[in-house]
């Protein structure tokens, strides 16, 4: 049976859409505004011709290049091309900035190669384990997660704690837009239908973060930044100096792999959320916690190696429950269901075929797509040659190609342009923009889990503590709360006598 599902996996038409898919991923994935779940529904139509194996090659090759490839726009453009990208964006633009951008993207993509195969190992030796974790995940333990996952925002920012917090809940305001999910009462849409849903994250990623970065060229177009830009690495001795960079930052590749996988297989958590979570965790372990969000290669890791290795566990309750771990699972099991196949507990005994082919498909994507993402690395590179005042155009219009293409609204056009003037302003202040973006992304699951889980418990918000996984998750994040606050108060304390040129007594 396993030498069967080798030949299948291994065998050359599937080698060479698993491929072809891998360079369609990484085109789309660099396209500031084009989701992975974007790439993969696009791709949706292709796999009616296609066996089951091969359109599951198809898609998981699609996902695993299209996040990786995110963090091209990321580390060029200052526009991550995922919210998971967002977490460590101002440390890969950073080093782009001095002159490394192809060492950047090479550990992005070394990393996220190795997290891919680590999750996937993981994935095959307890993967019912998991989905058991998973199944047992109610509003409750979600609302949790996602609080611990705005807790990490704070901690990670670049500004201070008070600063970080500014841009938090400007993020969760701007969720706070659409129709309100307990009385059905539309809030902030100022009488524009299309808002009726919200703010979407993409248009609003690329309108605080793409925009206000087109403004911000704009403003400070100077000839020696238009040289530093033209800084570009030969490609060998950036290869040994992500190769070198993996090696020192080992553990935390490691480490933040299975975290990952870990926090994939939760549904409605996903590689947004085990993203920020591994970089907190890397920066509170770090020897240098202050070069992060400065340019830190471990942050980068730590980043990098979590989004793909979530990708793989996501796909532990799509397999074993029938549950979709994220957008792009959802879309898979749609595919299997019309390939006739039913995703649920008894899939690893009546289609153990199946299973295998997805996990070798897992691993040969992850692996081809090294040469693939380089050779994407080698080409992309070159943008930096063009001179920022022709960028800037290139760049606003494909925010906007981008932003419409979510939603097919004009509207969304408006969003980047509001919101780009926002994150401009917010920058000159000096307001972290990653928190904001998370507060966009998890603002929405946050109020919803709330909500549900308020009315399940009759307004009792100890029934929060109830569940054991629940219980924990509820007290880590409290108390990451707590010092969140100490850290924020100290802060500002420590400001006020720095403003009022005077020191704090010793008696």
């Amino acid at each position: 049976m396993l030498t069967n599902v080798l030949l299948t996996v291994l065998a050359p038409d599937n080698l060479l859409i698993i491929g072809l898919t891998t360079i369609y991923g990484c085109f789309i994935g660099a396209v500031p505004g084009l989701t992975a779940t974007m790439a993969v529904a696009l791709l949706v139509p292709f796999t009616f011709f296609l066996d089951p194996i091969p359109a599951i090659s198809a898609i998981v090759a699609t996902t695993t290049t299209a996040i990786f490839a995110g963090d091209i726009s990321g580390t060029l453009l200052r526009i991550p091309g995922t919210p998971a990208s967002a977490a460590y964006v101002d440390d890969a633009h950073t080093i782009s900035r001095n002159g490394k951008p192809r060492t950047t993207l090479l550990i992005s993509l070394l990393t996220a190669s190795i997290g891919g195969v680590i999750g996937v190992i993981i994935l095959m030796l307890i993967a019912p384990q998991l989905a058991h974790i998973a199944i047992s995940f109610s509003s409750y333990e979600t609302f949790w997660l996602a609080c611990l996952g705005l807790s990490c925002a704070v901690f990670v920012g670049g500004g201070s704690v008070p600063k970080n917090f500014a841009s938090l809940f400007i993020g969760l305001a701007i969720a706070c837009v659409g129709i309100d999910v307990a009385v059905g009462y539309p809030r902030f849409t100022f009488g524009v239908d299309d808002l009726m849903d919200g703010i979407t994250f993409i248009p609003a990623m690329i309108g605080i973060f793409a925009f206000s970065e087109v403004l911000r060229t704009v403003q400070s177009l100077r000839k020696e930044e238009t040289q530093l830009q033209t800084i570009t690495e030969p490609f060998w001795a950036a290869l040994k100096g992500a190769v070198n960079a993996i090696r020192r930052f080992a553990i935390t590749v490691l480490r933040s792999s299975v975290i990952g996988t870990v926090v994939g297989a939760l549904p409605g958590a996903g590689a947004d959320i085990a993203a920020w979570i591994c970089y907190a965790l890397a920066r509170r372990t770090s020897k240098e916690p202050q070069t992060f969000g400065k340019g830190s290669m471990d942050g980068i890791a730590a980043g990098g190696s979590s989004n793909n290795a979530a990708i793989s566990g996501a796909w532990t309750p799509a397999l074993v429950f029938g549950i979709p771990g994220d957008s792009v699972t959802a879309i898979a099991i749609g595919v299997l269901l019309l390939k006739g196949m039913t995703p649920g507990p008894r899939i690893f005994i009546d289609q153990p075929e199946l299973t295998s082919a997805l996990f070798g498909s897992f691993l040969v994507a992850n692996i081809m797509m090294i040469p693939m993402g380089m050779l994407a690395i080698f080409c992309s590179t070159y943008i930096l040659k063009v001179p920022r005042a022709v960028m800037a155009p290139v760049i606003l219009l494909f925010s906007m190609v981008g932003a419409y293409a979510i939603s097919g609204s004009v509207t969304a056009i408006w969003i980047v342009l509001v919101l780009g003037l926002m994150g401009y302003l917010m920058a000159k202040v000096e307001i972290p923009l990653a928190p904001a973006i998370l507060g966009i992304v998890l603002g929405k699951i946050i109020e919803d889990n709330f909500m549900v889980s308020m009315i399940k418990a009759q307004g009792n918000f100890l029934t929060f503590f109830d569940r054991s996984y629940a219980l924990v998750l509820g007290i880590v994040t409290l108390i990451i709360w707590l010092l969140l606050i100490a850290r924020a108060v100290r802060e500002m304390v420590s400001g006020g006598y720095r403003a009022n040129g005077s020191v704090p007594s010793e008696k």
